[in-house]
């Protein structure tokens, strides 16, 4: 099992948003203490991928983790999901064990 992975619509939609924004198709996913769970994700463009991160690769674009969200975050999948509520990235974490309903936050 990998470390992390990235969907193939979560792919797309990352190289839709770079292309838009001109900018490379890196997305770093971090976690971030807080949220009404305990730990909540937190996603943005990277210009580069840093030395110590650790990466995953779909159709082209590449999905980076710090070393200490990676901790939080292994085996997590990251995927885009559209429905009548919006449009997000969403994570399925293995390691969370309760959410919030509004699937930003977690806890361990």
């Amino acid at each position: 099992m990998s470390d992390i992975a990235l969907s193939p619509s979560a792919a797309a939609r990352v190289a839709a948003i770079a292309a838009r924004q001109a900018k490379p198709a890196i997305l770093r996913l971090s976690v971030d203490g807080g949220g009404c769970a305990g730990f909540q994700y937190r996603f943005g463009l990277a210009d580069a991928v840093e030395a110590d991160d650790v990466k995953a690769e779909q159709d082209g674009v590449t999905l980076v983790v710090d070393p200490i969200s990676l901790d939080l975050v292994r085996g997590s999948v990251v995927d885009f999901v559209e429905s009548l509520g919006g449009a997000a990235f969403q994570v399925t974490n293995p390691n969370a064990a309760s959410g919030c309903g509004c699937g930003t936050s977690f806890s361990i």
